[in-house]
This record gives C-alpha cells, sequence and structure tokens, in this order.
C-alpha cells in the first residue's frame, strides 16, 4: 500500500498500530489533526505501558512529502506497545464509525454547540490551508446569487501589512463559514462534557462558503506569499451547515446588522502600536488645557458635553505639526517634547482657553460662540504649527504672542464665514481647514503655500456664488 495516497496512509497506520489489515479508506487532508489523534493514542498507550511519550510525535515535518516516512517510524513505535494495551474498544469504536464514510473527507478537530437550534461547529485551521479551503471567486456573480459582498480589494494591504509589520502581535477573530453538503459529527464520548468534542467529517465534494472573514482570508494569503512561516500557525473557524445560499445571505444580513465599528478616538485610545496614539494620550495629561477635557470615547461632541476636544481631533492636529504621514513611525524625543511645548504655549495666547481652565467660562459656552473651541481650528493650529516650527526652529514661542490678535468669535462671520462656518453652521472640508490656517498663518507672519495661496484667492468667488 503507498503511503503517498492520502487514503492509504491512516488505513497503514491502522494496520500497524492496531494490526487490523482491513485498512480504512478516510483520507485526512489535514494532518496536523491526525497527528493530534496519534498523539492521544501513544499518550493513552504510554500511560497504560507506564512507558515514555515518544518524542518523534512532537515535531510532525511541515513539508507534506517527508510525512509518510515519519509516519512510518511511528507507526513502529506503537506497534511495539499494542500488545501493553488493555482496552482499545474506543479506539475501534471511532474507527468503525468512519468505515461507512465518504473516501475522500475533510476532518477537523472540533467543539460542537447549538445557537437557534441548530448545531454549528469551532474548529482551528492551520493558516497555510485557509486560501486553499476556501476558495472566493464571485467577482462575475451578480448580488443575488452570492452570499458575500464584493471582495474591496483595496483593503487587503492594508490588513496584510498590519500582520506582516507585528508577527507577535497581530490577532484576528474567527471566520465564519457555512458548509453547503452533508456533514457529519462524530463526538469522542456519547454524553457528558466529551460529546461536545470530536471530528466535523466534511466530504471533500462539499462548498465551503465565508459568511464572515473574506478579507481576513485574502489578506492571509498574500502574507502566506511573504512570510511563510505564517502557515503554520493557526485561526478559528466556525462552521454552520447550510444547505443551499439562501441561509448564508441570511446570515451575513444578521452578522452585519448590529456590528458596529469603534470611534476613532477609541481605536487611537487603545493603540499600544501607533507611537503617536501614545503621544497624545500623554499630551492629554501633559498640556493644561487638555487635562480632563480630552473626550476619548467619541468622535464628535455633544453641545452640553464639558469636554473640549476628541482625541481624534488631537491626534489629526498633532500629526499635522509633527508632519507625520507614515502609520506607526517612531516618534523621535525632540518631536514629542515639540509637541508638549508647542501646545502648551499656544494655550498661553488663546485667550478664551484661559478663561476655560479659569473656570470663567464652559466648554459648552466656548463651543457656542467661538471657533477656537471646534476641532477645525486644532487642526489649523497644528498646520501652522508645523510651518512656524520649520521656519523659526529657534524663536517659535515668542511668535505665538500674535495669536492673541485673532478674533475667534462665531459672530465676527467677515473672517469665519465660508471659511469655518456656512449658514452658522461650523464646516470641516479640506479647503476650509486650509482657509483657518491662513488666517492663523497671516497673524504669525508666515507665507502662504502654493495651494493655499490658491484656496484663499478662490474664497471671494465661492462668497459670490453662495450669495447666489
Amino acid at each position: 500500500m503507498c503511503l503517498f495516497q492520502p487514503a492509504c496512509f491512516f488505513a497503514k497506520v491502522s494496520e500497524n498500530v492496531f494490526g487490523d489489515s482491513d485498512g480504512y479508506g478516510c483520507v485526512v487532508c489535514f494532518y496536523d489533526c491526525v497527528s493530534g489523534y496519534f498523539q492521544l493514542l501513544a499518550r493513552r498507550a504510554c500511560r497504560r505501558a507506564s512507558a515514555s511519550f515518544p518524542a518523534d510525535f512532537l515535531s510532525f515535518p511541515a513539508d507534506f512529502l517527508s510525512f509518510p516516512q515519519k509516519l512510518l517510524k511511528t507507526s513502529k513505535q506503537l506497534e511495539s506497545m499494542n500488545e501493553q494495551l488493555v482496552d482499545n474498544s474506543q479506539i475501534n469504536d471511532f474507527l468503525a464509525s468512519v468505515r461507512d464514510a465518504e473516501s475522500f473527507n475533510y476532518i477537523f478537530t472540533a467543539l460542537r454547540g447549538v445557537q437557534a437550534g441548530r448545531e454549528y461547529y469551532s474548529a482551528m485551521c492551520p493558516m497555510r490551508l485557509i486560501p486553499k479551503l476556501f476558495l472566493f471567486d464571485e467577482k462575475e456573480l451578480p448580488p443575488k446569487l452570492r452570499a458575500q459582498r464584493s471582495i474591496n480589494r483595496s483593503r487587503i494591504p492594508s490588513i496584510c501589512q498590519y500582520i506582516l509589520e507585528d508577527p507577535k502581535n497581530y490577532v484576528f477573530s474567527s471566520i465564519t463559514a457555512s458548509i453547503d453538503g452533508r456533514a457529519e459529527f462524530k463526538p469522542f464520548a456519547e454524553c457528558g462534557a466529551a460529546s461536545r468534542a470530536g471530528y466535523l467529517i466534511v466530504p471533500m465534494s462539499a462548498k465551503f462558503v465565508i459568511n464572515d472573514g473574506q478579507h481576513r482570508r485574502a489578506a492571509i494569503e498574500e502574507a502566506l506569499t511573504m512570510m511563510p512561516s505564517l502557515g503554520s500557525e493557526y485561526i478559528s473557524v466556525v462552521f454552520f451547515i447550510d444547505s443551499g445560499l439562501k441561509r448564508s445571505q441570511q446570515m451575513f444580513a444578521d452578522l452585519n446588522k448590529h456590528a458596529l465599528r469603534p470611534t476613532m478616538s477609541l481605536g487611537i485610545l487603545y493603540n499600544h502600536r501607533d507611537p503617536l496614539a501614545r503621544l497624545c494620550v500623554r499630551l492629554s495629561d501633559q498640556v493644561s488645557v487638555f487635562a480632563e477635557r480630552i473626550d476619548f470615547e467619541r468622535s464628535n461632541i455633544s453641545n452640553r458635553s464639558v469636554k473640549l476636544f476628541t482625541l481624534s481631533s488631537l491626534y489629526q492636529a498633532t500629526k499635522a505639526l509633527l508632519g507625520i504621514g507614515q502609520r506607526n513611525k517612531s516618534i523621535s524625543q525632540r518631536d514629542e517634547q515639540l509637541a508638549i511645548e508647542y501646545w502648551n504655549e499656544v494655550s498661553k495666547y488663546i485667550p478664551q482657553w484661559q478663561l476655560l481652565m479659569e473656570g470663567k467660562i464652559t466648554s459648552y459656552e466656548l463651543r457656542k460662540n467661538y471657533i477656537i473651541a471646534h476641532g477645525i481650528a486644532l487642526l489649523a493650529l497644528g498646520n501652522a504649527g508645523r510651518t512656524l516650527a520649520s521656519q523659526h526652529p529657534n524663536n517659535w514661542k515668542t511668535k505665538l504672542l500674535a495669536l492673541g490678535q485673532i478674533d475667534w468669535s462665531r459672530s465676527n462671520l467677515d473672517v469665519w464665514e465660508r471659511r469655518a462656518m456656512s449658514s452658522g453652521r461650523t464646516v470641516a472640508s479640506q479647503n476650509n481647514i486650509i482657509l483657518v490656517t491662513n488666517v492663523i498663518k497671516k497673524a504669525l507672519g508666515l507665507s502662504l503655500a502654493g495651494n493655499e495661496e490658491k484656496i484663499e484667492q478662490r474664497l471671494p468667488v465661492m462668497a459670490r456664488v453662495a450669495e447666489r
């Protein structure tokens, strides 16, 4: 019997270990699961025979072609223990249960659960098998015939880079998939806790449909080409049995119906890999005007909130100040000190911020009556600060005195209407941010860049259009 034939090696081990010459035509495509099964058998044999557990079981080769030779050696070791097995009835029961299974199957070691009266299964799959197991080629199908949204290829590089940049700390949630075909679960025991663990046997003729995780699957495939060692790591997969597309489409709708992406501020707060995120959290403590006045959870501040700015606004403004374009870029000690000093110095020359720190005005009143209490002004200060620090590296602090000359009042319509407001409502488009930056730069005696000058010259035209 040729051990290179997948349908034969399981039968060969059965014959060598248990003296069973009949063999079993059970194709175990995922030999990782098989190795786990044989480890279990060997441990049981060693326990009953008081023998040592063979070290060879702990290191199955990654190359499938060398697996049969390893398996032969291991099977001979088990054969020597075979006579010492007191009772192998449980093993024989399991082998008998899969005797009648189809000749070509996937076998997963899985846990069984129940939701809404339906069984589902959770299993661990090696990452190298994910692209092969879950094929995805539905781009030519109309939405009514699919069970997923069309894959967004632009998302894949960022997810792939997330894995490659920090292979020791990345984390993925489970892939959710439906099995369109017949599947059978063989528990390790008939009752008790062990009855919830066993082998999920799926014919190779069955189709796997991803309900949630198609972009993770595509990113894993791409990451494997750059870092093949990832193939030996595992990702959990939750399987549902689904005959037909209707149930899968409903599952996709249900899985995404209540999904809510965390706010940008909360994402920044919890991001320990981004040096800029950590710096901004420190700024919220070390800059007086920000202390206790930064909203760490929301990306928009309600009118009555006691907070002054969101963490996401502080992040964007500090990013502009330091000129950071690359994500997760390291920050030098010099840049960190610049950020702390800059925001502390700026707060000295904005009268409204001083009134807030003295308790003479509330955040709500400040937001209601002044532009300087809005994220657009904070970002504009970051933009202007970048130019100021580069053009006047030695005396930029003294230049900030001119900030006190700016009338930040929302009632100053000649300055802020169409620049930071539209019909009295604050707007923060990219052009608006540049227009507010221009006001600050002019007050500080800084020259405007080419694109800033062009947008400034268009402002009268924009005003005439608005008046019409």
